[in-house]
């Protein structure tokens, strides 16, 4: 397939600034969080305090991407998640770490210390009824005008989308797991 570069580029009618964005990262394919991480990333560059709250993923995961982003960027992160679903042995136990891991997003966004805020994987708890999705929205909306915040995770519910600046939407082509090959370190952790 041949493609022609483009000559001129997307016409914008107006350029705004904006204060903050919130952007989603949803879709059945890889990548919403590590999109997520790239963006921590950028935003330490330019020496924003940033903060992460993990919703599945928890402290015993023992993620390549807390390790880097707490030892060597400074990032505050917390690992509040209780894992996988089907790994449980309380499902009430783990809306309950749910239900802890939205309250210290609640702290985090009103302490206004933070210039990106990192939701990872929010979306299932909220998809669950675990966190009342209204809530999240009114919080986001309410953000001091500086905070930043990137969500993540599957199924984006339709007022999160609506919300967002930027929509992003993975999507699965082909993945290693559906050959029963198991997450690798380094790449997916």
């Amino acid at each position: 397939m041949t493609s022609v570069p483009p000559e001129v580029g997307p016409e914008v009618k107006n350029r705004l600034a904006s204060k903050s964005l919130v952007i989603v990262n949803t879709g059945d394919g890889k990548g919403k969080s590590s999109s997520a991480f790239g963006v921590v990333v950028r935003a330490v560059a330019r020496e924003w305090p940033v903060g992460v709250i993990q919703f599945l993923k928890s402290g015993k995961w023992q993620v390549g991407e807390e390790k880097i982003c707490r030892d060597v960027l400074g990032v505050d992160w917390w690992a509040i998640g209780d894992g996988f679903t089907w790994d449980s042995r309380d499902i009430s136990e783990d809306q309950a770490v749910a239900v802890s891991a939205w309250a210290q997003v609640k702290k985090v966004i009103r302490e206004d210390k933070y210039r990106l805020v990192v939701l990872d994987e929010i979306t299932y708890p909220i998809n669950w009824g675990w966190i009342e999705l209204d809530e999240v929205v009114s919080v986001i909306k309410a953000r001091p005008v500086a905070t930043n915040v990137v969500i993540t995770g599957r199924d984006a519910p339709e007022a999160l989308i609506d919300l967002a600046d930027t929509v992003t939407e993975m999507r699965k082509i082909k993945h290693a797991f559906d050959n029963g090959i198991m997450a690798k370190k380094g790449i997916d952790y």
